[in-house]
This record gives structure tokens, sequence and C-alpha cells, in this order.
């Protein structure tokens, strides 16, 4: 006989009052919503960081339709292939341009609606403490890298499709909460339907969403006493869409990342150690928040170190551990920890990424992971102090994390902040320093960038892109000598680094060496064809060689490549002089003025241009605007002096005369054509 109470209870939870979906749904929703939009307002008020300007403020892919579907149609186009994070950022620059603070906003947003996902996920599986769980993943400061960081869009945004397919799967397959489910019963398959077009999207925002199919075949063991092939048979599509991803992001990060080389060279054995060390490493970031870095400390590993052996031998006997106990505890506590091993695993070390240049760990890595641990810490809080305990210990936990989260999110206010506080809790961080040096040399604070550069490379003496920056410092303080050098290491370092010829080729030029600077201009060209600034100045330095044919060509290249560079349009314009071409010389001029409403010399050299032409009255305008800009061009008041008195206008010529010998003493030319007039 069915119990009273238990009907009611049944009919309640079918038909709830107003007032109790208002309890039991959307008020722990707001309250989640409430609570990650206040702490994250430091985050919100960020600008960019560190490789931002690849993904968004330097990505010509978002500029143009072209570009969009550039995004989606060539690997390469982007820095990673992850469509449909490229595509959230082509539609905000065409909202917002790059004002920062949309991008952040859409980031908290994701983040939010990930929280409340996995909220309804863990609700559907019964789980204690459902929304104190989803609300430690949302809050947890070790999240703050992800959400604050605008190029980790990847995770926020495959988080909300990972977790919606995880949640559509669940539908597909009736893992309806409360009680076991009946694996016999007809399933919706227009449910499964859903959970692979968001999986796809999920792989199409982060392929370390790949994990997911894996992840739902141990949910269902969790909720059933044994797997069927009716259970695993509707994942292997999952599993071939994953694997597919996985491998075309392992190819991106070898090829077009280059995560390849003696940073990577890890054996077996070794890989072993990193992943063991990591595992540890994150379950005590989550249980203990402190000293949250942008750039942790990379281990040195060792496998002939016995100790080391002592962190994966720890993890692999915690999960046989939790088999062995899985009858006297329940499967939750081996569900939760193989949940974060598995979704951890593409970031352990097996698998090279470029991060593991700098650090084998980040708090990014942990996005998704770390939900199995923060749920397995909420049950086991109420199982050890009652449902009421454990609500104000969590409670309380939650106003600490949201707190610690608030002043995380301050770190990221500006690349200067982020790299100084890295420096401050990990002084050897070479990444640091050499990022720290090359903010500081756009600056122009030339001497303390070189202080940091040369600790990057006194940390890493293999960073050739330190040796790249120090040596950029050394030319701008006077140090040629030196500054080449290290530029050669650079290119010792790295054969293929476009970067690094071009600027031995600068150095090269500066001292006079055309010959060797054409040469390494020629060389990052043959490695980067699109570089505009290799283009620019092999084009300069062929002008000084006489080779002005060729230069043309080359300016034309890199306008080709940059429509809107001034300074490029207004070299190719005295080529073209030079060339005797002054009709089209005069219309780069012009373009070089439109661009740059106040560059006095493009004014200049367009009257010379014109006066040549026999346009005396445009000529005039052009040089009284090139003074107006910059009253002291000594040469723009001797044309202009010259230009006056073929047209009679004696007077005025001897004014620009005077000028011209007030500013240049020695200019002979002023002086001669002066004394000429005055002699008349």
């Amino acid at each position: 006989m069915t119990n009273p109470r238990n009907r009611l209870e049944r009919n309640q939870r079918a038909h709830p009052t107003p007032l109790r979906v208002l309890l039991e749904r959307w008020l722990p929703a707001a309250l989640i919503i409430a609570a990650v939009l206040v702490a994250y307002i430091p985050a919100m008020r960020g600008t960019y960081i560190w490789d931002d300007a690849r993904y968004v403020t330097e990505n010509p892919t978002l500029r143009s339709a072209e570009g969009l579907s550039q995004i989606w149609s060539e690997i390469g186009a982007t820095i990673q292939y992850y469509p449909l994070v490229f595509t959230t950022f082509w539609m905000e620059y065409h909202l917002w341009q790059l004002e920062p603070f949309g991008y952040h906003l859409v980031n908290v947003l994701l983040h939010t609606l990930s929280a409340l996902l996995l909220w309804w996920v863990l609700r559907r599986f019964s789980v204690p403490g459902a929304w104190f769980a989803a609300a430690l993943f949302a809050l947890h400061p070790v999240q703050v890298e992800s959400v604050a960081w605008i190029t980790e869009r990847k995770n926020v945004l495959s988080g909300v499709f990972y977790l919606a397919a995880l949640w559509s799967y669940l539908r597909f397959e009736q893992l309806d909460a409360p009680g076991e489910v009946d694996s016999a019963r007809r399933r919706n398959w227009r449910w499964y339907g859903l959970s692979l077009v968001l999986f796809l999207c999920a792989l199409l925002s982060k392929t370390v969403t790949c994990s997911l199919p894996a992840a739902i075949l141990l949910l269902l063991w969790w909720k059933r006493d044994h797997l069927t092939p009716r259970c695993a048979l509707p994942l292997v599509p999952l599993f071939l869409l994953g694997g597919a991803m996985a491998l075309v992001t392992a190819w991106m990060e070898k090829h077009n990342v280059h995560a390849q080389g003696p940073d990577w060279a890890f054996s077996f054995m070794e890989r072993g150690l990193i992943a063991g060390r990591a595992f540890w490493f994150y379950l005590w970031k989550l249980l203990y928040p402190a000293k949250l870095t942008f750039n942790y400390p990379r281990w040195q590993i060792d496998a002939a170190a016995w100790w080391q052996y002592l962190f994966p031998v720890a993890a692999v006997a915690l999960v046989a551990a939790l088999w062995m106990l899985r009858k006297s505890v329940g499967k939750g506590p081996l569900v939760a920890m193989l949940f974060f091993a598995g979704t951890l695993l593409p970031a352990l070390g097996f698998i090279n990424t470029y991060p593991m240049r700098y650090s084998f760990v980040a708090d990014h890595f942990q996005y998704l992971a770390c939900i199995g641990p923060l749920v397995l810490c909420t049950a086991l809080l109420r199982a050890a102090w009652g449902h009421r305990s454990a609500r104000g210990l969590v409670g309380v936990a939650l106003i600490i994390l949201a707190l610690l989260t608030w002043q995380q999110g301050h770190i990221y206010r500006d690349r200067e902040t982020i790299w100084r506080d890295t420096l401050e809790k990990n002084p050897a961080s070479f990444l640091a320093h050499c990022n720290l040096g090359n903010l500081l040399l756009d600056q122009g604070r030339t001497h303390e960038a070189a202080e940091h550069l040369t600790e990057a490379v006194h940390l890493k003496a293999n960073f050739h892109e330190a040796h790249c920056s120090l040596g950029k410092a050394l030319t701008e303080s006077g140090r040629t000598a030196e500054a080449e050098a290290h530029y050669r290491e650079a290119v010792r370092l790295r054969p293929d680094f476009a970067g690094a010829y071009y600027s031995l080729g600068t150095a090269l030029a500066a001292q006079g060496r055309l010959d060797e600077a054409i040469s390494n201009y020629q060389r990052a060209l043959s490695l980067a064809p699109a570089h505009v600034d290799v283009h620019h100045n092999l084009a300069n330095a062929l002008v000084r060689q006489g080779k002005t044919a060729l230069a043309i060509e080359h300016y034309r290249a890199a306008l080709q490549l940059a429509p809107n560079q001034a300074r490029v349009h207004h070299h190719l314009g005295n080529a073209l002089s030079e060339s005797e071409q002054y009709e089209r010389a005069a219309q780069h001029y012009r373009e070089a003025i439109r661009l740059r409403p106040s560059y006095a010399i493009a004014h200049r050299n367009l009257g010379v241009a014109l006066a040549r032409l026999g346009r005396t009255d445009e000529a005039l305008r052009a040089y009284w605007l090139a003074l107006r800009h910059d009253p002291l061009d000594t040469t723009a008041h001797f044309h202009l002096g010259v230009l006056l008195e073929m047209r009679g206008q004696l007077e005025g010529a001897i004014t620009e005369y005077n000028a011209t010998l007030k500013l240049d003493p020695g200019h002979q030319r002023a002086r001669q054509a002066l004394e000429r007039l005055l002699s008349q």
C-alpha cells in the first residue's frame, strides 16, 4: 500500500506552488548570479594581459566577414582552432570594438551560467548540497584565472557547453532523481541529439572537454550497478568526436604553437612524475587557495630522485583505497577522484602543451576538474557535521572564498600589475621578467627593462624571446655590439624564429652593414612572408643601397598586408619621388596624411612632389601645413622659400630663407639664395 506521505511529496514535486518554485529554483539561482557578479567586479575592471593581443586586440580575423570565414575554414588562421571562441570575440568586436569591459562581462556571465548548469546537473543526481557545491565552483579563487583572463574564454565557454551536454545526456538516459533508474526505460533520442551537438560545441571551444564521454560512463557506473553495451554504445560517437578534435589540437600545439623542443623532451617516466605532483598540487590549491599566481615555478623533474615518486604512488594509492572502500563508503568518493583525475588528464603532462614551457601547472587547467573534489567536500561535510552545521560551515567558506576571489581579481587589472604580482610570489619566473621587461621597454623605461630582461636570460639561457628583447633594450641604450650578440644567440636557439632575424637585420642596418641586414630580412621573410615590418625595413635598406625599384615592391607588399600604415605610405611616396613618379608619390603622401593628419614631414614631401608637378598653389598649402605641425622643419622653410621665389614673392622668400638659417646657420643653399636675393 502506498504511503500517503510519499504520495503527497510526489504530488508537491509534480505540481509545485509558486512560492515553492521561487524558494527552490529562482532564489538560489539569483543568489549565485548576484554573488558572482559582485565577487568579480575587480576583474571586470581589468584591461588586456599577456596573449590577449593574439586572441583579440591584434587578431585580424575579428575585423571582417572574411575573417569570420577564416576562423572556421582555415586551420592556422587563429592561434588555436577554437572557432566558437573566436566567433564570440568577432561578435563582440563588432559590438564594442576593443573595450575590455564587454569581454570581461561576457566571461563572468558564462562562468555564472556554468555554475547554474552544474547545480541543475547535481540536483538531477540528487547530490547532497548541490547548491553549495555549485556555489563553491562559482566563487572559488582558482577560477579567477579562467574568468578574469579574456583569452580563457576557452574555459568558460566550453564549460557551458560541456555541462549543458552532460545535462542533456542525463535526460536522454533518464537519470531522474531521486532513486535508482530503470535502465530499460525508453530513451528520448532528441535529448541524445542535443547532447551530441552541445558536445561538439564544447570541443570547438576547447578540446579538453573531450573527457566528457568518459565522465558520463563514470557517472552511469555510479548510478547503476553495472554498465551494459546499451549504456556504452551511444557514447561511441562522442568518443570519436573527442578523439578527432584532440588530434587536431595536438597537431596545432606542435606545428602552430610550437610546443616542441628541449622544453618538452621528457620520458614517459618523467611525465608520470609531473602528473603525480600536479595531481596533488591542484588538490592542495582547492583546499588552501593561498599565493595563487599567474605563473607557478616549473619543477625540476629528476627520475633519479626517489622522493619524486611519492606523488604518483600516493595518487594511485588514494584511488586504489577508494576502490576497495566503495562498498562500505559508497562509490561517490571514488567517482569524484576519478572525475578529477580524468578531466585533468590532458593537462597533466602526458601531452605537450605550450604552457609547459613555463610551468607544469596553472589554475585554469582545473576549471572543470575541480567539480569532483568540491562536490565531494560538500558531501563529506554534510556527512560529518550534519545538514545544518555543514550548511553553516559551507556558508562561511563561501564568504571567505568570495573575498579571496575579489582580492585575486585585482591582479588582472593590467599587464604590469599581473607581472609584478607574479614576481612577488615567484621571483624566479623568467616569463614574468621577460614580459615585464618588454612592457617597460614599450614605455621607454629602457634601463629597468634591461635589468628584467637580463634576469630572464640568466634564469633561462635558452629563452630566445628574452635574448631578442634584451637585444632591443641594448640597442636603444647604444650598446649595439652587445645587442647583436643577443640577436645572434636568439637565431642560434631558434633558427625558425623570424623575429630574431628581423631584429638582427635592424641592428646591422643601424651600423650601416646593409648587405648583412638585407640577408637577415630576407631570411625573416622566408619564415614569415606576412611580416609587415620586415617588408618595410627591407625596403628602407634597399633604398639606402639605391635599389629603389625593388624597395617599391616591398613597400607595396607591406601595404597590401596592412593598408593603414602611414609611415609605409610616406616611405613609398619617397621612393616613388626618387623614381620621378611624382603623381603616384603624391597619392601616397596624401594617404599618409589622411591616416595621420599631423604628419608634418609627409605634408612637406607632398609639397615637394606637387612643386615638381608644377601645382604650386597646392604645394604652397602643403608647406604651410607642414610648418603648422612642425615650425622647426628647416627643410620645409627652405623649400617654401624656393617656391615663393619662383612665384616672384621675394619678400616672403627672404623671410623663409632667414628662418632656415636661424634654425641651421650652416645651410649653404639657403645662405646663397638669401645673398642672391639681397644683392638684387
